[in-house]
């Protein structure tokens, strides 16, 4: 038996005799958590599927529309998702303000209507915030029914680029402006925001593509000569759509080479020796030769669409893992599938599922938001409480190999109220884009291989606030915009800085020593953790007023007519619940 027949069988009776229960309930095993791990869900603007529900219509529904936003990154953040898939552009329309294609009808209800912010720019801002990756999900092929009015304005402004087939406008792959077209929308996104990835969906041809001559040529080819999928057609269209991918990849990294470039393919890459893909595979159907993406780098990750069961779920999952490349596949697990009306599937089938893509570190994409958020099934419960209750790491990607990251220095804590604030320092070598990860143990030295010791990943900050009920130590290390993590530096098993004492504030004013503590000081002085000054105010009384000042960590002085300055202390303004 071949060593992929052998993987192919024992992950399939893996899949039949384990993860039996509905697996909630049970005790974790921390050892299975991976400290790197893809957990991704689609989020579909296409008609408000997943958001927006409200219109921008004015002024306050637009703060409605991005509250819905964060109310829902909140709660995926909660269950520790961390790549959001999130639909930039729809059917020839876009959420975001593009020069290429009109806003899509979703943000405001009228195709072409500005909603009055930048939905793209606030989705990454949000997402970022949280720690978690953006991707901008493009849909690429499709423009909507003929006679829409996206059908009707690409097919004005581009002759020749748009095919009808049966009700339906499609980009033509064969149309020497195809590939062009899909790498400016990728150029313009990449050039224009801090997102994390492109991920290209319905990057194929589709099912309902009419024969030529030559492909019934091809087809009787077949049956008389047992020809492969070799035969000229489909090799000419696999070649049109890898043209495509590959003007992508090449607008994507020239301009900024660490944003991912990643694709949505049909679930099975083709036949295997003892399971047939039945007729819908990448590699035949939609003329997807996915392996060839990934050995010639063109693509950084992959997201089989694998909504199936059985025998059509498992052999062709680990099929992708063996095929890789190096790269990172990241199976696409159809969580609507649950819902009465697409299957009414049971939820051990999914929780089978994300336990055999965790086994083969594969890690899981989730289609799509609501289902997971509407709790279908107990599947939110699930993840948040048991299969992902620690963050994970997104993996690093191929391209990442050779890059340098520098650790943080001089990490310090400060306790206050029943919180604990850590502290550190750039390095001087650190470069744009540098973010956090956040370790805490009850043993000393932390160790930062564990996963379960990660409470925070992608922090902007060098600073963080912990709400703390035990004694902890704590580690920070340093990750690049390719997802490489430096070494850590621990915490001084000390448990205080030396920053001062903490100065209380409510928000608005800041309690202040007597004055009779301070001298000839007439004023106090508020530095930021660079050292920079930001603030100064009259001491007058007991209070200052700091109602101005932004949510930050702030080292205070007084400071007299000469100019000299002593440190009093150390304070937090804290009005949200995290800094």
């Amino acid at each position: 038996m071949k060593i992929h027949d052998r993987l192919s069988l024992f992950i399939t009776i893996i899949a039949s005799f384990a993860f039996t229960s509905e697996g909630k309930g049970q005790t974790p095993n921390y050892n299975n958590y991976p400290k790197y791990e893809v957990r991704a869900v689609w989020l579909t603007t296409l008609a408000g599927l997943d958001w927006p529900h409200n219109k921008a219509i004015n002024t306050n529904s637009v703060e409605k529309q991005k509250q819905e936003l964060t109310d829902i990154l909140d709660k995926l953040k909660a269950a520790n998702i961390n790549t959001i898939l999130f639909q930039a552009r729809t059917r020839a329309a876009s959420i975001y303000p593009s020069s290429i294609e009109p806003w899509d009808a979703c943000l405001t209800g009228t195709y072409g209507k500005s909603p009055g912010y930048d939905p793209l720019a606030f989705a990454i801002d949000e997402c970022h915030k949280r720690g978690m990756e953006i991707q901008a999900w493009i849909v690429t092929i499709p423009v909507g029914k003929w006679n829409s009015e996206n059908c009707k304005a690409i097919r004005k402004k581009n002759s020749g680029l748009i095919v009808k087939i049966g009700t339906e406008g499609y980009i033509d792959p064969s149309s020497p402006m195809a590939a062009p077209y899909i790498a400016n929308i990728c150029r313009e996104i990449t050039s224009r925001y801090d997102i994390d990835g492109i991920h290209l969906d319905y990057i194929r041809y589709p099912e309902t593509w009419p024969l030529k001559m030559s492909d019934r040529l091809n087809k009787k080819r077949k049956r008389n000569y047992h020809t492969t999928a070799d035969d000229i057609n489909v090799t000419t269209r696999q070649k049109n759509i890898t043209a495509i991918i590959r003007a992508a990849h090449n607008a994507i990294k020239q301009l900024k080479p660490w944003v991912k470039l990643s694709c949505a393919t049909i679930g099975k890459h083709s036949d295997l020796a003892r399971y047939s893909s039945r007729g819908w595979n990448a590699l035949v159907k939609g003329c997807q030769d996915t392996q060839k993406w990934l050995e010639t780098g063109i693509v950084d990750q992959l997201y089989p669409m694998a909504y199936f069961q059985g025998d059509n779920f498992y052999p062709f999952i680990i099929d992708w893992k063996e095929n890789s490349y190096g790269h990172t596949i990241v199976p696409g697990i159809g969580i609507y599938r649950l819902t009465r009306n697409e299957g009414d599937w049971p939820i051990g089938e999914i929780i089978r599922q994300m336990h055999v893509s965790r086994a083969a570190g594969m890690g899981f994409a989730m289609f799509r938001e609501r289902f997971l958020l509407d709790n279908s099934k107990g599947l939110y419960e699930f993840t948040k409480d048991e299969f992902a209750p620690f963050p994970a790491l997104v993996p690093p990607i191929q391209q990442s190999c050779g890059q340098n990251i520098s650790t943080p220095q001089n990490l310090r804590t400060v306790k206050h109220d029943g919180y604990e604030t850590l502290i550190w320092d750039k390095n001087p070598k650190e470069d744009n884009g540098t973010a956090y990860n956040i370790y805490a143990s009850s043993t000393y030295p932390v160790d930062t291989d564990n996963p379960c010791n990660l409470i925070a990943i992608r922090h902007p900050n060098r600073h963080i606030t912990i709400k703390t009920e035990r004694k902890l130590y704590f580690a920070v290390t340093s990750t690049n915009r390719y997802g490489i993590e430096s070494p850590s530096v621990q915490q001084v098993k000390a448990t205080t800085s030396d920053t001062g004492k903490f100065i209380y504030n409510d928000g608005t004013n800041i309690s202040l020593p007597p004055k009779d503590e301070l001298h000839d000081a007439e004023y106090i002085l508020l530095k930021d953790l660079s050292g920079r000054n930001i603030a100064t105010r009259p001491y007058k009384g007991y209070n200052a007023d700091i109602s101005e000042l932004p949510d930050g960590c702030y080292t205070i002085y007084s400071l007299n007519a000469k100019g000299i300055t002593h440190r009093l202390g150390f304070t937090i303004i804290k009005r949200s619940n995290t800094i």
